[in-house]
């Protein structure tokens, strides 16, 4: 993989970030990803530590399963524009269903083995809560909330790689098979460094775009918003997330076309190293 071949991948997929019609079927799809991140957040604003951080990461989860779906179509469609194809967004849409609703199961493993982190989460808030020794248990078991806490961030990052690995090897699959698992895990095998750094450069501006209107939101709500009932939190928050959701529009898009241009290059550079022979 040479420099000027992850430079034409990234400017072809930069290209056709920007359409209209992409855009705006985009748009829905990233409210409602907010909607659910906003009743979380809401349920969670005047709750214990415990519930609060389910309520911060039960949505990353939630939404990468739509997302999952959503990188279908937007695969689909991003594959027709750089062939030249005609793009019917009905058409894609009615052949996919059944393969979006597959593999949007993906993430039900992730769900259930969060939750299991959750509760063992709860049981060490519990015997912090012991009378007389609770204090000096949470001191000398505080070890296990941090791993229980890295191990949410870690599945939250495997969302990701989700995202951008397994989105392009099924999107032109009739259904999800064991196979086309397989075919991921022998691509990540293949190169490492190459399929990391393509996920990494991938993430930029969504990393970047995120970032910046995060940083808005949190400046937005020490200094202007006031409220203090959850119901207007909510309020409040689901107003900020309407423009957070279509400025982050384009970058979501940009995502899913370099993860389907980074699959096919890969691909391609597997096909063309030589077999290694046996030991």
């Amino acid at each position: 993989m040479t420099w000027k071949e992850v430079e034409h991948i990234f400017n072809r997929a930069l290209k056709f970030t920007f359409s209209r019609k992409k855009l705006l079927f985009t748009v829905p799809i990233l409210i409602f990803c907010g909607l659910i991140t906003v009743c979380f957040r809401a349920l969670g604003a005047k709750t214990g530590d415990w519930l609060s951080i389910s309520m911060t990461f039960l949505p990353i989860f939630l939404s990468s399963a739509v997302l999952l779906a959503a990188g279908i179509i937007l695969t689909r469609i991003y594959h027709h524009e750089v062939k030249g194809l005609p793009v019917s967004y009905r058409k894609t849409l009615g052949i996919s269903k059944d393969l979006m609703v597959e593999v949007a199961y993906l993430s039900v493993p992730m769900v259930l083995v969060y939750l299991v982190l959750w509760t063992l989460l709860g049981i060490f808030y519990l015997l912090k809560e012991i009378p007389m020794i609770g204090e000096i248990l949470g001191i000398i078991l505080s070890f296990g909330p941090f791993l229980l806490l890295l191990g949410s961030f870690a599945l939250s990052l495997l969302s990701l790689a989700i995202l951008f690995f397994v989105t392009p090897s099924v999107a032109f699959k009739s259904s999800v098979q064991f196979e086309v698992l397989q075919g991921v895990l022998r691509r990540l095998q293949f190169s490492p460094f190459s399929n990391l750094a393509l996920m990494v450069l991938g993430l930029v501006p969504l990393v970047l775009v995120t970032g910046m209107m995060t940083l808005a939101a949190i400046v937005t709500g020490k200094s202007y918003v006031a409220a203090e009932h959850p119901i207007a939190i909510g309020m409040e928050w689901f107003f900020i997330m309407l423009p957070f959701s279509a400025l982050l529009t384009p970058a979501v898009i940009f995502f899913f076309n370099f993860a389907a241009e980074a699959h096919v290059l890969m691909i391609k550079k597997q096909k063309e190293s030589p077999c290694e022979s046996p030991s």
